[in-house]
Parts: C-alpha cells; sequence; structure tokens
C-alpha cells in the first residue's frame, strides 16, 4: 500500500489552543494517586490495521500536561521533529490506555480544553505499540511512531472520539501541527462512558 496516498491528515486544536487561545485550558500538573478520570468504550475501526473491528478500550488519566508544558512540547517539535518530541515525551506517565486484552501503554501527553456548553476536548499522545519485525526491518510504519486519541465528553462524561494506532506529529507549511495518520481512516470511539465520577 502507497501509503501517503491514503493518509489522513487533521489539523490539531491543540495547535489553535496553544497559539491563539481561544478556549479555557483545564490543565493541571500530574497527579499521583488513583487514576483521576478511568473511561470506556469501544473502538471502531474504519480503515488500515483496525479495518472492520471492533474492540473495548480502557483510558485511566492520571494528570494532565499543562498550557506551559504543552507550548514547550510544540516548540520542540518546530525545533526538532518528532523525534525530538518523542524523546522528550518518552518516560511521561499521565494514565494509560489500552485496547482489548493488550497491556496498556502509558500516556506520555493529555491536554484538555473546555467548550462553551461545558464539555472537553482532550487529546492524548503516547508511544505506540511497535512489533518486532517493524523494529527489526525499519518499515515506513517506524515513521509513525505515536498513537493519537482525541476525545469529546460533556458534563455526565460521556462521548466520543477518534484514534489513530499510528501517527506522524509534524509542523506543515502553514506553521499548524499535523497528524498523519498510517492508514486509511482513523478508527472511531464510540460510546464512551466515565466510569469513576
Amino acid at each position: 500500500m502507497r501509503v501517503h496516498e491514503f493518509a489522513i491528515i487533521s489539523i490539531i486544536v491543540l495547535a489553535l489552543v496553544l497559539i491563539v487561545g481561544p478556549q479555557h485550558s483545564l490543565n493541571t500538573s500530574a497527579k499521583s494517586g488513583p487514576a483521576a478520570e478511568t473511561y470506556t468504550g469501544t473502538i471502531i475501526g474504519v480503515g488500515g490495521q483496525l479495518g472492520g473491528v471492533s474492540r473495548p478500550f480502557t483510558l485511566s488519566i492520571d494528570g494532565f500536561t499543562s498550557t506551559a508544558e504543552a507550548r514547550r512540547d510544540v516548540a520542540i517539535l518546530a525545533e526538532r521533529g518528532q523525534d525530538g518530541l518523542l524523546n522528550t515525551l518518552q518516560g511521561k506517565r499521565l494514565g494509560y490506555f489500552s485496547l482489548g486484552s493488550q497491556l496498556g501503554r502509558d500516556l506520555n501527553f493529555v491536554y484538555q480544553t473546555e467548550n462553551s456548553d461545558g464539555s472537553r476536548h482532550i487529546t492524548i499522545l503516547f508511544e505506540r505499540w511497535m512489533n518486532l519485525y517493524e523494529v527489526r526491518s525499519g518499515t515506513r510504519s517506524t515513521d509513525y511512531p505515536f498513537s493519537y486519541v482525541e476525545l469529546t465528553v460533556d458534563r455526565s462524561g460521556k462521548g466520543e472520539g477518534s484514534f489513530i494506532p499510528a501517527a506522524k506529529i509534524r509542523f506543515n507549511k502553514k506553521h499548524e501541527v499535523e497528524v498523519e495518520n498510517f492508514g486509511i481512516y482513523p478508527a472511531r470511539l464510540a460510546g464512551v462512558e466515565r466510569r469513576n465520577k
């Protein structure tokens, strides 16, 4: 498959939030102790490696990336590219994301903003699962080292979102942050509900 022909490009709301600031930031620093928020739902694959697949997921958030930290991360992306961003984010533990029976992956970046209707928009990045074949063979998919989650939840903790299992993050010619999906379409996050209120 010629990946770039079918890649889905989406502009991260994060870029506008950090540069223009149209929404109200709710970010706090990372918290210790039990998970602050736990969500469950179903991932519905539309194309790519999750095409035609439905799996349960669990998202547990222990803390959030502050606005200052997010601005720094965007600056690192601009100066050192996604490899520099990945190196900076590695080791951060703001919760975990687990897909089906897979071992959960640590969340490295969790940024949230509040919309005018009281709902929240949550943007999440973490270093994705890579299999041994990818690493040993140096396949093109290794250029997509992140997994990306975008989630909108209402006041009651219910919502929906999207999931890109293999993502490349970069600045485009308009100086906007882009997420490129390794596949045809991002997967949907359906039936999202907060379990600990």
